[in-house]
């Protein structure tokens, strides 16, 4: 390849990479294509089946976590005693795994959607498909983003059909003005520079088509990997044009100013819920019906200070058994679970059509690790909730590893974290957990990643 030619290229994807930093931005370009009303080559109008995944790093203390008792009469832990009150709407999963990621404890984040094999040494790899993704094919036609990537900290959860990231927004001011801001220019001055940058790409296909014959495979295949997400902003960028004629809903000035608060995680109840009341503000609005938030980084996510706890979730997840390092890491486990029953509280309390937001809505919240110290990641700590009207049934505790052990004793504290480290059960995937959310949303697949079929104890 040619000095000349590789001058050229790199040229025209600076060019390419200038067109996206304008005003309409990546993320606002994302999986977007008109509802029914709006034009008539749109697809009919379906009925919203919805769904948020939510992840937290690091696993938990799985001493104080794990309920020791399936079936309808079991008793919240401590850390999860704030769910109580939405016994009737939730399922707490023991035993689950993906079996390629064993003893691979990094990138645990990056395939808890995907169930995709990783490198022991946590080195680059190209992933698969994530499910919210399959989700998003099929729900997010009929609205404008197809999937809403969000992360509070941490890195996107959503991964597209060819294995690359979908950036993940963090800043609540930029999802607000994403969803529900006004356009500063014009439709014509919009469509101009969409137009712009469907040429500047046009440009870029041709130039990679001739470069690639030069390459060996290892550059062949980045730019492969290039290439790719070259595609996915021409979608973007058709489906942006889509929707410069449908204005965005207008939510009423109290929601907006309560929504457009700045705020960080020097104030975490705060903050945690901002993102929570943006999450239900878009799947009210109909803005989406497919939302991914990373909750916090596998390698590094901020303490709470409200709480008294300065360290951060992965510190305090390496705890070397100390009983006062444990005790803060149940503490932050505790926290957590108390915002995600915010979060149930407000889709709860929001009706549609004589349903709530949370009956129309499955959620999915836990991590690729339980527990930490030894990045244990068997028995991961799930709780599956909602979704009433997609066919779930909840109420009790669905525990694989139980039929096997007989009963817990968390008192053996090497003998538990065992359970945490290898599964107890084979057969109990997460990934039967993704094919049933998946069927729940309407898509046609009797099969994701290493499933073995769907999870029949939380359906009706």
């Amino acid at each position: 390849m040619s000095h000349i030619n590789l001058r050229r290229w790199q040229m025209n994807r600076r060019q390419v990479l200038r067109g996206l930093g304008v005003s309409l931005a990546l993320p606002l370009l994302d999986c977007m294509v008109r509802p029914a009303s709006a034009a008539a080559n749109v697809p009919a109008a379906m009925k919203p089946k919805r769904s948020v995944f939510l992840y937290i790093p690091n696993g938990v203390n799985t001493l104080t976590w794990q309920i020791e008792k399936a079936g309808a009469d079991y008793e919240f832990t401590k850390p999860l005693k704030s769910l109580e009150k939405h016994r009737a709407e939730i399922t707490p999963i023991s035993g689950l795994h993906h079996p390629q990621v064993l003893g691979k404890h990094h990138n645990c984040e990056k395939v808890w959607l995907t169930g995709a094999n990783v490198p022991g040494d946590g080195g680059a790899f190209r992933n698969t498909v994530s499910a919210d993704q399959l989700m998003a094919e099929v729900q997010g036609v009929a609205t404008r983003f197809s999937s809403l990537e969000i992360a509070i900290e941490g890195v996107s959860l959503a991964w597209s059909k060819d294995g690359i990231q979908i950036p993940a927004e963090r800043n609540t001011q930029q999802i607000f003005n994403l969803l529900f801001g006004v356009e500063k220019d014009s439709k014509e001055t919009i469509r101009r520079r969409l137009s712009r940058r469907g040429s500047i790409l046009d440009l870029v296909a041709a130039d990679a088509s001739r470069v690639n014959k030069k390459l060996g495979n290892a550059d062949r295949s980045k730019l492969d990997e290039y290439f790719t997400a070259v595609r996915q902003v021409e979608e973007r960028t058709r489906r942006a044009d889509d929707w410069l004629n449908i204005p965005k809903p207008q939510v009423p000035s109290d929601d907006a100013a309560r929504l457009q608060r700045k705020l960080s995680m020097a104030e975490a109840g705060e903050y945690y819920r901002l993102f929570y009341d943006l999450m239900v503000m878009a799947l009210r609005t109909d803005s989406t019906r497919v939302i991914t938030c990373g909750i916090g980084s596998e390698g590094n996510t901020s303490g709470i200070p409200e709480i008294g706890i300065l360290q951060t979730r992965h510190g305090l997840s390496h705890h070397n058994g100390d009983p006062e390092q444990l005790r803060r890491l149940t503490e932050t486990d505790t926290f957590l679970v108390e915002q995600f029953s915010y979060f149930l509280d407000q889709l709860k309390s929001q009706q549609e059509e004589g349903q709530s937001l949370l009956d129309t809505t499955q959620v999915l919240w836990g991590s690729g690790m339980a527990y930490g110290h030894s990045h244990g990641n068997a028995n991961l700590p799930t709780i599956i909730a909602g979704g009433r009207a997609l066919g779930y049934k909840h109420g009790t505790h669905v525990d694989f590893n139980l039929p096997k052990i007989g009963q817990y004793n968390v008192a053996d504290v090497s003998g538990h974290y065992r359970i945490c480290s290898r599964p107890v059960d084979e057969n109990a995937r997460l990934s039967n957990l993704l094919l049933t959310m998946l069927q729940r949303a309407d898509v046609e697949t009797e099969r994701f990643q290493d499933s073995l079929g769907t999870i029949s104890q939380v359906l009706a």
